[in-house]
């Protein structure tokens, strides 16, 4: 599962993709093939086309203020917004930071008694300590109290951070879900299939209504690049959890 989850979708995505046909192209000399996967890179590094994506993934750009969310059992903040390094005991922002202040805001507001963070943690790093530890750390330091805080067991996916809140929060099932706007979809359909009734709260957004076509929007760059393959990870994850029937 960890193959298909993680490093299969490295040769499916715009960048490995457009190597192999580089390669391929070259050793085999095949023109076409060669030029194909120029395209296929130039394409998807354009803001233009990146932006198209990203929106299809992330739904309408509106971010839902706090106070018209209702009242929940628990608010679940899924992990993977920390880099671990020497010298920052509790971690240094990743761009998905809006995923904690989110959770903490809603907790701060009163929408559930519970703030719920997951033990991310990936097999390639065992000895790095899960996310979600730190992050509770975090929001005691702003005034969250720590009876209130729970955590799941360690988990490495979308999925397992489903199944671990279900096993964790019990018949608890009314949840306020928080993660990045693009990663929503995804993670809805996991948890809804566990049984909770979830109200989605979308953070770290990464296009907005705002954005105009100018020259640059066709010119290729490596930001574009890397907003297309998370979009494009996020199509994968639906049709793989799809093809597994852990959805519908």
């Amino acid at each position: 599962m960890l193959f298909v989850n993680k490093i299969l979708p490295l040769f499916l995505l715009p960048l490995g993709f457009s190597l192999l046909c580089l390669m391929v192209g070259v050793v085999l000399r095949k023109r076409l093939l060669f030029w194909y996967g120029v395209l296929v890179l130039w394409m998807f590094s354009m803001p233009v086309i990146s932006n198209a994506l990203m929106r299809f993934v992330e739904g309408a750009p509106r971010r839902m203020p706090v106070h018209e969310l209702e009242k929940a059992d628990a608010i679940v903040v899924l992990s993977g917004m920390l880099h671990q390094i020497d010298g920052a005991p509790l971690g240094e922002w990743g761009d998905a930071v809006d995923r904690f202040e989110g959770g903490v805001d809603l907790f701060k507001a009163g929408k559930a008694p519970v703030l719920v963070f997951t033990r991310g943690q990936t097999p390639w790093h065992p000895y790095r300590v899960p996310e979600g530890e730190l992050l509770a750390k975090r929001a005691v330091l702003l005034g969250v109290p720590q009876k209130s805080i729970r955590l799941t067991e360690r988990v490495g996916n979308t999925a397992e951070e489903a199944v671990a809140a279900g096993t964790l929060l019990g018949g608890r099932k009314n949840i306020i879900l928080v993660t990045s706007a693009c990663h929503m979809p995804r993670a809805l359909l996991l948890f809804e299939k566990e049984g909770f009734r979830v109200v989605p709260f979308r953070v770290d957004y990464q296009t907005d209504d705002m954005d105009q076509l100018t020259v640059l929007s066709y010119l290729p760059n490596g930001a574009a690049l890397a907003e297309s393959e998370t979009a494009l990870r996020e199509m994968i994850g639906w049709v793989y959890y799809w093809c597994r029937g852990l959805v519908r």
